[in-house]
């Protein structure tokens, strides 16, 4: 079938992102827990400046991840950035010393997380940013128009919503325009669902109304809840092409649809080198048919 190379994100409005289409997820990077620096820091230095070499020119972060932690990581490993380079990252949640995550979502919250994100990336603005529903806290529109609000102030170039259900998918682009979605999304997991923090999201419904808007759809945990189920027609496809079952898992994401974006995050180097050559297996019809 072969597969579409780049997605545009914001196609239609003034400033918009072509990025290759297959990006990197900076989570794994952190210690246990997704909280506090990683066990081997040298490497976690060694996958962002190889993901940059390998042509990867989208990383997706967060500055609760460690705290601050991945943040800190891209910056020391990847500053002054490629001007290709987009990085994406999340507010509207916080971690506490026990590790649980708690919305941090009021206006004020959003404001603080987006500054803090900008001095620990060293950045006079942020290309893309998901605003990422996290328990409850402030009411979603609330939360949405702080998001454009501080858009409109030029601190945020594009607006992006994460973990949404399709309702609230609907009425954050009836506030202003949503340049991406980073929902639960992958081969194993693609009926509407409970994520790991209480929400429910949809799966293929929202993945429909991202194509129907030309809006790229960014799948975090694409392999955390595909690989452990050991779906016999993925590891039938993995034998025919002599890749590893989480190759395929990545392959079928990038077929699915040209307007996913997939972000497999790892911590080690070997893996990430094997993850980005899943851009290089070829699915037939016949393959994504078997797969349904």
């Amino acid at each position: 079938m072969g597969i579409q190379k780049t997605i545009t994100i914001a196609g239609k409005s003034k400033h918009p992102l072509t990025v290759n289409r297959l990006g990197y997820g900076t989570m794994r990077l952190t210690g246990e827990g997704i909280y506090g620096e990683p066990k081997n820091r040298p490497e976690a230095l060694e996958i962002l400046k190889c993901a940059v070499a390998s042509g990867i020119n989208f990383l997706d972060t967060a500055d609760y991840y460690g705290e601050d932690v991945t943040n800190r990581l891209i910056a020391e490993a990847l500053h002054p950035y490629p001007a290709d380079l987009v990085i994406c990252t999340k507010v509207g949640g916080a971690r506490k010393p026990d590790k649980s995550w708690i919305p941090f979502n009021s206006p004020a919250n959003l404001r603080s997380s987006i500054e803090n994100n900008l001095r620990t990336l060293k950045r006079d603005h942020m290309q893309l940013v998901h605003f990422r529903v996290i328990g409850h806290g402030a009411p979603f529109e609330e939360s949405m128009e702080a998001m454009f609000q501080l858009q409109n102030e030029g601190k945020i170039l594009h607006v992006g919503v994460s973990n949404v259900t399709p309702e609230q998918l609907q009425t954050a682009m009836q506030m202003g325009p949503v340049a991406t979605v980073e929902n639960m999304y992958g081969h194993g997991q693609r009926a509407t669902h409970k994520s790991p923090y209480g929400e429910s999201n949809g799966g293929e419904e929202v993945l429909d109304i991202c194509i129907e808007n030309e809006i790229p759809l960014i799948p975090y945990f694409s392999l955390f809840f595909s690989m452990p189920k050991k779906d016999t027609r993925i590891a039938a496809i993995a034998q025919k092409y002599k890749a590893s079952e989480a190759q395929v898992n990545i392959a079928w994401l990038l077929h699915r649809s040209p307007w996913i974006l997939p972000i497999p995050g790892t911590s080690q180097l070997a893996h990430f080198e094997e993850n980005i050559k899943a851009a290089e297996i070829n699915l037939t019809e016949e393959d994504m048919r078997f797969l349904e």
